[in-house]
């Protein structure tokens, strides 16, 4: 997929997009000056929401 795809989808920015695939936060594979997105790990991601993992991630509770 290209960034332009994603971003359109994720109603975002290229420049939004591209800071989350270095921060990590969206799975992509950067090739010289280039980004190889998936569309299957892109349509993963989108499915959890972002998470990693298989689901969303539960937080313990803090008492004070």
């Amino acid at each position: 997929m290209s960034v332009e795809e994603i971003a359109r989808r994720l109603s975002l920015g290229r420049l939004a997009v591209y800071a989350m695939l270095e921060q990590g936060i969206m799975p992509g594979i950067r090739l010289g000056r280039r980004w190889i997105i998936t569309r299957h790990a892109y349509e993963a991601w989108e499915r959890t929401c972002g998470t990693r993992g298989a689901g969303l991630v539960t937080l313990t509770e803090v008492t004070v």
